[in-house]
């Protein structure tokens, strides 16, 4: 097996109940807690995953998107850990690779419009190439902005938006809290297709059934 090939475990495989078919790769993106302790992330998924990320689009190509990097057993995973809320730390521990996506506001011409808007693109690409690894991706708001910017000397108009944690799925039993583990378990959910999209005035479903 390859390491693109995709190797979903029964245990958090979860695909999204969709009224129509959609691509695989979407309907399996889901956010586990779950991660194997063992196993790594290699410099190979590694790169997979920021190139994935550096091909996003972005508004007149300003690329605003980048990303500290941290592998399991290096400082800088450490570094990263420690800016996570204690919740957040209780699981991603075990994940092989965590990240903080941060945007860069402005360049030679001035505020980079839409800074965040490309930041969630760039992050969106690299949890989808993540599930084409077979890896798993969870993307987080709870870490502070503040200690990622004085851990990693980042300029003032770098602003830290979310950190992402990446790795290799385990049973849900490895999470030590039963409520964790029942959420891990449960269904996934959505909001219906026609109270998402709205034709001629809100609240008018864009489909008649």
């Amino acid at each position: 097996m390859t390491e693109s090939t995709p190797c979903y475990r029964p245990s958090v495989h979860k695909p999204a109940e969709t009224s129509t078919p959609i691509a695989s790769i979407l309907a399996a993106r889901w956010s586990p807690r779950a991660y194997d302790e063992a196993a790594t992330v290699s410099e190979d998924q590694l790169r997979a995953l920021l190139e994935a990320a550096r091909w996003a689009p972005s508004f007149g190509n300003t690329q605003p998107a980048r990303y500290l990097v941290g592998l399991r057993g290096t400082p800088s995973f450490d570094r990263i850990l420690s800016t996570l809320n204690s919740g957040n730390r209780a699981w991603a521990h075990r994940a092989g690779l965590l990240l903080i996506g941060v945007m860069v506001t402005t360049n030679e011409k001035g505020d980079v419009p839409y800074a965040e808007y490309g930041l969630g693109l760039a992050s969106e690409n690299l949890v989808l190439q993540a599930v084409d690894l077979g890896l798993i991706a969870h993307q987080m708001a709870g870490f502070s902005a503040e200690a990622a910017k004085d851990f990693f000397g980042l300029p003032d108009d770098v602003v830290p938006k979310v950190a992402i944690a990446v790795g290799h799925p385990a049973d849900p039993s490895v999470l030590e809290e039963d409520w964790r583990i029942e959420r891990e378990k449960a269904p996934r959910e959505r909001i219906p297709l026609a109270e998402f999209a709205y034709a001629d005035a809100w609240g008018t479903s864009a489909f008649s059934g």
